[in-house]
């Protein structure tokens, strides 16, 4: 499980749920019941020793864990829950529908044109959201009627809250109905969770108040900019404006396109591996009170829509109930389901429900991938070296691959790396440095046709066994010079080779301009970057090794006949250059003998 906040829920072995808990981390909330110093309640005891699974969600955060356990527990009734079983409503912050709009708390959702925001985990928080609108902004508190006909009778007079500041007056006309309702529309674009508007409002009545010297005032709205950063918007656990509806998401693998634009991370059609994985939730009275996740073969020639359209099928028929007069999807099912309709959402509530289920369908996913490495470790290898064999288009598993990376300081101390990995995981021992001996200056092209050539002709020399894959850390350039020495070795057909450009996800092949765009949710693409990240790693950790040392030994290694050993001996004895020049002859003779410190003695001495 991740650390990560969500809801967790115990079952029997019939399936229903027997107990619903929320976590600020899921992973060391769970583990906490099966530790054996931990001492149990009996009740705890006794629901541990009915409990045959255990599934999981994860939220956004610890206020959307608290709203979806309550939702879950009011639905399931599970056995051992004995809170949140009444049906108490959570508050709600509500623009009223009337002049001059008040902003207040309420726990009840009236269909009166008003508008609901929230709802929030507890009374604390959103008095305190309430609060800090009305420091930002100035609203009326009071509950008068501020119809125009009321506000010309003469009748109202302002009070106290007009004198201290947080109010304008609009019951006596001194603030227009149009200037109030821009203020309303921050505190809308506020509970939205949109800030830019009364960041800019509070901008700019912060330095009009210091352009007129009035610093305590530009302080205050300095300090309600501060407080911005600290606010939560709503939650799409629950909402008021989406009652009952069910949602699909679908996980499924496909090949990033060649040439053009990578897919968009937004989308809810994901591609993941060789097997289809599609996320359901139940959202009834605007709860979330069911979540699902099956997964199926993907099959030969498998079009999307079929795929969902037969996984909307299995779950109806398996998890029970029939489908909600509107179902989120997204992409149209291949069949009809009755008088069903299917909405592919663009924005709003219903796109951030769709992309809720689908980063559940992925956690899922992840869940089962690290499942099957822990406890088939073979077969998982087996099935990553199949899925990056596809991804790359390669010829064989690459069982074994090796990845190269530049590393120099403007043309100074030019150094590469050369990092293997087997079966998708480092094998240091294997790891090689290269000092590049034979480029001038930043030449990157030049160092990587030096290394690789370095680096292959002595596996060949030695018989060695070649690579499955040699990835290079460069875009074409690179590519090509690296391209070019194999084909000099004649071992240009017998290893692929590959180039990643600065945008990890783009792909270069030799003699193919055009870039292959890896899918970002796919394994291959974090085993990738794994080895990219471990080749800048093994570089530049050498390369400022080099450097540090070339800072401190240069004049002394610039001397002829004089060698590491007596560099060291010198060092630890004066620990500085400086000091050695100041040395008397007879000194440095007594350390490393008269021949080499006349050597050293006079080289200084220049």
């Amino acid at each position: 499980m991740p650390h990560a906040p969500g809801v967790y829920r115990f079952m029997d072995r019939s399936g229903a749920v027997i107990y619903v808990g929320k976590a600020k981390d899921l992973r060391r909330r769970v583990a906490s019941y099966f530790l054996a110093h931990k001492d149990h309640a009996p009740k705890v005891t006794i629901m541990l020793r009915h409990a045959a699974a255990i599934e999981y969600t994860v939220v956004k955060n610890e206020t959307d864990a608290l709203l979806l356990e309550n939702s879950l527990i009011k639905e399931l009734q599970p056995r051992y829950n004995i809170l949140l079983k009444d049906d108490k409503s959570y508050p709600w912050i509500v623009v009223r529908n009337e002049p001059f709009p008040r902003v207040q708390s309420t726990r009840t959702l009236i269909r009166d044109g008003s508008q609901y925001f929230g709802p929030y985990g507890s009374g604390v928080m959103q008095h305190a959201i309430l609060e800090f609108l009305r420091n930002v902004v100035p609203l009326r508190t009071c509950k008068l009627n501020l119809a125009p006909e009321r506000i010309a009778s003469g009748k109202y007079s302002v009070c106290l809250q007009y004198h201290i500041g947080n109010c304008k007056g609009p019951c006596v006309g001194r603030q227009s109905e149009e200037e109030y309702n821009a203020v309303i529309d921050m505190v809308r674009a506020i509970l939205r969770g949109d800030l830019r508007p009364v960041r800019t409002y509070l901008v700019h009545e912060m330095e009009a108040a210091a352009e007129r010297l009035q610093f305590e005032l530009a302080a205050h709205f300095k300090g309600r900019l501060d407080a911005l950063d600290n606010y939560t918007s709503k939650s799409v656990i629950v909402s008021p404006r989406i009652k009952d509806i069910d949602v699909f998401s679908l996980l499924i693998e496909d090949r990033a396109p060649r040439g053009g634009a990578p897919p968009n991370n937004r989308e809810a059609v994901a591609w993941a591996g060789d097997e289809a994985f599609c996320n359901f939730l139940r959202i009834r009275h605007g709860s979330i009170v069911g979540i699902h996740t099956v997964r199926l073969s993907t099959g030969l020639d498998a079009e999307p829509a079929e795929m969902l359209s037969l996984a909307i099928q299995h779950i109806i028929e398996n998890i029970g109930g029939t489908l909600a007069r509107e179902v989120i999807v997204p992409l149209k099912p291949s069949i009809p389901f009755g008088d069903t309709k299917f909405t592919v959402p663009q924005r709003g509530e219903k796109l951030e429900l769709l992309e809720f289920s689908l980063r559940s369908a992925r956690i899922y996913r992840a869940e089962q991938l690290k499942n099957l490495a822990i406890h088939n470790p073979a077969r998982h290898t087996e099935r990553l070296m199949a899925a990056m064999q596809k991804e790359l288009r390669l010829p064989r598993p690459p069982h074994h691959i090796e990845c190269f990376d530049n590393s120099n300081l403007q043309g100074t101390h030019p150094v590469a790396s050369c990092v293997v990995f087997r079966d998708g995981k480092p094998s240091r021992k294997e790891y090689r440095h290269f000092n590049v001996k034979t480029v001038v200056g930043a030449d990157d092209f030049a160092s990587m046709r030096e290394i690789v050539y370095r680096r292959y002709s002595r596996l060949l020399h030695d018989e060695s066994p070649l690579p499955d894959l040699i990835i290079v850390d460069g875009g074409k350039g690179q590519l090509s010079s690296a391209y070019a020495v194999l084909e000099g070795l004649g071992i240009a057909d017998r290893v692929p080779i590959v180039g990643l450009a600065k945008r990890i996800e783009e792909v270069f092949y030799p003699n193919d301009p055009e870039p292959y765009y890896l899918s970002r949710t796919g394994e291959p693409l974090r085993v990738i970057r794994h080895i990219r990240d471990e080749a800048h790693r093994f570089g530049i950790t050498f390369h400022r090794q080099k450097r540090d040392k070339a800072f401190i030994h240069s004049e002394l290694e610039d001397i002829p006949g004089i060698g590491d050993k007596t560099i060291r001996t010198l060092m630890q004895h004066f620990r500085t250059v400086e000091k050695i020049k100041a040395a008397p002859l007879e000194e440095i003779s007594a350390l490393i003998g008269p021949a080499k410190a006349n050597t050293v003695f006079e080289a200084l001495a220049r």
